[in-house]
């Protein structure tokens, strides 16, 4: 299941409108519950669904993400074909779409859609190889439709997958401009699948992220346009690469890293486990067992989620419950062969699987 917070929305003018009311309650603490998703209310009607859906076919994949929000315990749907498994993840774009609208620049959200269904298979060890999309949208347009299917296309050659086939569904009634989401299928071995259990003792190897990628963004809109336009410049602009200028709505629409090419090296050695740190932010640790993650030094945050918590005034918990944070990848290996991958990978170590509960990172703990 996905779909981030779409019931809660605001159009862009009504952002606009309390933007400019000024008052004292505008510096307010944000939270994501406030700002619109409740994630205890979202895990209850997924568990709702996935019950009343339950049958002797239903295995796997029962996420509930906002972008997502991640309520299950696996990342993909997994078919035994006999010694090879199948394995499905399903997810869209969330509200990121409305960042998108909002700057008429639709070329990136397919990466981001390629991109939190492939990463959640190879957080399963699992090799994608198609996808297929659902776009739904008010009115036809072309021009929009083909920024989309460019994004796609973009998406699909960077995963190493192929795009075949989807849909496009005209509903006026039931979006209000329109919505991204997609299927993508792919393939492993028993001895490929990870066994998605971590070890006491391990070595966690963290890899960095693009950015917000595409869950929190409810949360990251509503504290970005407190007092700024999506067309603003972006504050930090200087420290981006080159110092090339952007606005806040680019710095908000960067795309979702894509990790694909993670899975040979993981697989080549003894990987127990692996998250993609996606909705929920770093408590995703804990689908990898009921441990202590001891997160000693993560990736620096990029800028934009700096900027995100000043102008939201967000508690740091709030923000590591809710955002990737600079590591939008993590895996729980041996010591050695954590050491391997790091040597082989843009990987780093950035912690240890422990006794206990929790993840504690960036002086919080998520229980």
């Amino acid at each position: 299941m996905a779909g981030e917070d779409t019931e809660d929305e605001r159009n862009t003018d009504e952002e606009s409108d309390e933007r400019n009311e000024g008052t004292d309650a505008d510096r307010r603490e944000l939270t994501y519950a406030e700002a619109g998703v409740d994630i205890d209310a979202s895990e209850a009607a997924t568990a709702a669904l996935v019950g009343a859906a339950s049958g002797p076919g239903r295995t796997g994949g029962t996420d509930g993400e906002d972008h997502g929000d991640d309520t299950g315990e696996e990342y993909a749907g997994l078919i035994d074909l006999g010694g090879t498994y199948l394995g499905l993840a399903t997810d869209g774009v969330g509200t990121k779409l409305l960042v998108a609208e909002a700057l008429g620049e639709y070329s990136t959200i397919g990466i981001d859609c390629i991109a939190m269904n492939v990463n959640d298979l190879v957080a399963a060890g699992i090799g994608p190889v198609a996808f297929v999309d659902y776009l739904a949208v008010a009115e036809p347009d072309e021009g929009v439709a083909a920024a989309v299917g460019e994004g796609l296309s973009a998406g699909a050659e960077e995963a190493g997958i192929e795009l075949v086939g989807g849909e496009t569904a005209v509903m006026p009634e039931v979006v209000r401009n329109l919505d991204l989401a997609g299927t993508c299928a792919g393939f492993a071995s028993g001895e490929q699948l990870f066994p998605g259990e971590a070890q006491v003792g391990d070595v966690l190897v963290g890899f960095r992220s693009s950015g917000i990628h595409s869950n929190g963004l409810t949360l990251a809109r509503q504290a970005a346009t407190r007092e700024h336009d999506y067309g603003d410049p972006f504050p930090e602009a200087s420290e981006r690469e080159g110092g090339t200028e952007r606005t806040i709505g680019e710095a908000l629409l960067e795309p979702t890293r894509i990790y694909t090419r993670l899975l040979e090296p993981l697989r080549e050695h003894d990987t127990h486990a692996a998250a993609h740190v996606t909705g929920g932010g770093w408590g995703n640790l804990a689908r990898m067992g009921s441990y202590r993650y001891a997160i000693r030094r993560a990736f620096d945050p990029q800028p934009v989620f700096a900027f995100v918590q000043d102008q939201g005034s967000v508690s740091d918990e709030e923000m590591y419950s809710t955002f990737n944070m600079g590591t939008g990848f993590v895996a729980a290996l041996p010591p050695r062969d954590a050491e391997r991958v790091c040597a082989e990978t843009d990987g780093r170590e950035i912690g240890r699987v422990e006794e206990g509960s929790g993840v504690a990172v960036g002086g919080v703990t998520i229980e």
